[in-house]
């Protein structure tokens, strides 16, 4: 069931969606379901919401919304952002209530993982 006034569905620019889809699905086990060559949609990933293909990215220099996953195991996920073509554009930091540390997934948008 929708809640009135909450946040209902993301779609996130990509300048490549076949790279993103791969990286996702070998990182964090995303499924995909396409609708058309410019648009998928991202399956149980805790929102619904898709990726298109689009000439920009987004990071925090450029002001842009920081999409932050979970992990129960931070370390194992930051080496496999390592060994699927991730970038890490923050390292590891704790904060009040966890740690996380930011990435630039193979298409140039930029996203955080975080755990307790």
């Amino acid at each position: 069931m929708n809640r009135h006034h909450t946040i209902n569905y993301l779609e996130i620019p990509t300048a490549d969606i076949g790279r993103s889809k791969a990286f996702f699905n070998t990182v964090f086990g995303w499924r995909f379901e396409d609708y058309g060559p410019q648009y998928s949609c991202f399956i149980d990933v805790g929102i619904t919401g898709g990726i298109y293909q689009a000439e920009v990215s987004f990071t925090l220099e450029k002001g842009c919304p920081l999409i932050v996953l979970y992990s129960h195991a931070l370390e194992e996920t930051l080496a496999a952002v390592i060994a699927a073509g991730g970038t890490i554009s923050t390292e590891i930091f704790s904060f009040p209530g966890g740690r996380r540390f930011h990435f630039i997934e193979p298409a140039g948008n930029e996203y955080a993982v975080w755990s307790e």
